[in-house]
């Protein structure tokens, strides 16, 4: 088991919760770790905690979160006094804490876009759910039930990842398939690409949709090229199955993992289980590591 991996904040979408499932698959000890999609870095976090591999490359077309977590690894110190100045003001601001977001998503909004600023809009912000409007402006609303992780919390867990990755990362804002061209043997790379309810139109967390088909041909030329990589998917939740599978042509091996209880369902009087979707690729599927507590589920849904 991995253990409490640090996380910088709450964010939709994040693995942490399924890394253990996850890093099943992954080789104990390998050269890189790239991740195209990364958001906050989950994976990356629990890999690095592991000594895994020797370097990292994050990747997000979404520049303001890779500013997050640039600043994180490699200036945490920094990081954290800005981003508590900017925390602090709320309680000090003659409109209030709700007005006192908007603010500072309005400054994000004309230029200020400072790794301080986007970190308190996700740690304010509902859901921490990243979204942005038709003309590329954050407008996520702040959730009014709390006031975003407190400085000294966020201090502890920025110390240990900076720990964990400072002077083993590269950073990049492009597009993926620029990333996944640069990529080489002795590499793992782990996909999180946006969910395809979303993926060919403009998807308002990536500023750009990404097409099925492409997706596809870009995961095809890393099988052609013998790279191992992992891709989370959709999945499914009760009998609905969110997505379409990945073509059978591409050899890759399905594995659907036990995400929890679905807290939608929970609303409507059902206790229905979310599962997410992995695929491994033929390289990597030889390094699954199962883990007895949770063997029987997880075969139980890759044979769904």
């Amino acid at each position: 088991m991995i253990g409490n991996v640090p996380h910088i904040v709450q964010y939709q979408g994040s693995k942490r919760i399924l890394a253990p499932q996850i890093l099943r698959f992954i080789p104990m000890k390998f050269n890189r770790l790239v991740e195209p999609f990364a958001g906050m870095a989950a994976i990356t976090i629990a890999v690095a905690k592991q000594e895994r591999a020797n370097h990292y490359l994050v990747n997000d077309l979404n520049a303001p979160l890779v500013a997050v977590l640039e600043s994180a690894i490699e200036t945490p110190n920094e990081l954290f006094s800005e981003y508590s100045k900017v925390w602090n003001e709320q309680f000090a601001y003659s409109g209030g804490s709700v007005e006192h977001f908007y603010k500072v998503r309005n400054d994000f909004n004309n230029g200020q876009q400072t790794a301080a600023n986007m970190l308190y809009l996700l740690a304010r912000c509902v859901k921490g759910s990243v979204r942005y409007g038709s003309n590329g402006q954050f407008n996520q609303s702040p959730d009014k039930r709390r006031y975003g992780t407190a400085p000294q919390t966020l201090k502890t867990n920025l110390m240990a990842i900076s720990y964990y990755l400072k002077g083993k990362t590269h950073f990049m804002s492009k597009d993926y398939r620029e990333v996944l061209d640069e990529t080489k043997a002795g590499d793992v790379v782990y996909m999180d690409p946006p969910y395809q309810g979303v993926s060919n139109v403009r998807d308002s967390r990536y500023y750009s949709g990404i097409g099925f088909y492409d997706f596809v041909e870009a995961v095809d030329s890393l099988n052609r090229r013998g790279i191992d990589f992992l891709i989370s998917y959709d999945g499914k939740c009760g009998d609905k199955q969110y997505g379409e599978d990945l073509p059978e042509e591409l050899g890759l091996q399905k594995v659907l993992l036990k995400a929890g209880l679905s807290s939608q369902s929970i609303l409507l009087g059902k206790k229905e289980i979310t599962y997410e979707a992995l695929y491994v690729s033929k390289g990597l599927q030889q390094h699954f590591v199962p883990l007895q507590e949770q063997q029987y589920s997880l075969f139980e849904a890759m044979a769904v």
